[in-house]
């Protein structure tokens, strides 16, 4: 891991998600950047691009040097002694919709992780327009590790694995292995059962041991069974059973009749779940 991404809108969820990634980057050497979405620049825009608009550019401008003024605030307050100090930071704003601009830069910086604050939505919102977080993860080309306000000290002990053990799987017990190298954890194995695959040979604790091993992921705990009921209630029930702390999913990043057909398991869980949910892309 090289370069982990943090969005930033000020509030307390996103610097309680910044110290989580400092603390990633910590124990893993990798470089922070800091990322600002001035979303008043679209919004503001002029109706014209012949359109003089020196008012709007001018708002424009000032929101963004108060912005800046306030990233480096908070880089200094965070990074420049105690136990971050030695954490390669930067910090850049730049102008769009949050989900697009992120999954811009994730691919013109090469970034491994992006580490996110979100509070969950629910009812009509949830319905209507989801997360800003839930959009992240719909279109990110690498992984999302969601941190709820809740969360103030990440140190994975136990991690919840909900899988179908099929054959794409690989890539999100590969990326645990990863971090293997920086946690001590044992990984509890969710099996959704899904009557429409079977493991090859009928056994999902050896289709699971298949993947642990070619992955290299040696710490997996016996499988935990549950029928087929795609929920993310289902899911963090058995978080709270095993006290995960860390809740590791693949997500297919379903797009527009897709996911509006059948959703998203892991979407869901990032909504409703007190514990940090790393949402690896499977594709």
């Amino acid at each position: 891991m090289k370069k982990i991404l943090v969005p930033i809108d000020f509030s307390e969820n996103s610097k309680n998600a910044l110290r989580v990634a400092a603390g990633i980057a910590l124990k893993s050497g990798a470089a922070l950047e800091m990322l600002h979405v001035n979303l008043a620049a679209i919004y503001s825009a002029p109706l014209s691009e012949y359109v003089a608009a020196p008012t709007i550019i001018l708002e424009d401008e000032k929101y963004a040097a108060e912005a800046a003024e306030e990233l480096e605030k908070l880089k200094t307050a965070q990074f420049s002694s105690g136990e971050f100090k030695n954490v390669k930071v930067t910090a850049r704003i730049s102008d769009g919709f949050l989900h697009s601009t992120v999954k811009s830069v994730c691919e013109d910086d090469d970034i491994d992780l992006v580490v996110m604050g979100t509070t969950g939505s629910s009812g009509l919102g949830e319905f209507l327009l989801g997360s800003n977080t839930e959009k992240v993860i719909r279109t990110s080309p690498c992984p999302i590790l969601a941190v709820p306000e809740k969360t103030k000290e990440f140190n994975p002990k136990v991690i919840l694995l909900p899988s179908t053990l099929k054959p794409e799987q690989k890539g999100v017990f590969s990326y645990l292995a990863y971090w293997d190298n920086l946690y001590d954890f044992i990984v509890k194995v969710l099996y959704l059962n899904n009557p429409a695959w079977k493991p090859t040979d009928g056994s999902a604790e050896a289709e699971k041991n298949r993947l642990a091993e070619a992955a290299g992921l040696k710490k997996t705990d016996t499988i935990i069974t549950h029928p087929a009921i795609y929920e993310d209630n289902s899911v963090l029930a058995t978080a709270d059973q095993c006290n995960a702390d860390l809740i590791v999913m693949g997500t297919h990043q379903r797009k527009g009749l897709s996911h509006f057909l059948f959703g998203s398991i892991t979407e869901d869980t990032v909504n409703h779940s007190d514990i940090p949910v790393l949402a690896v892309p499977l594709s």
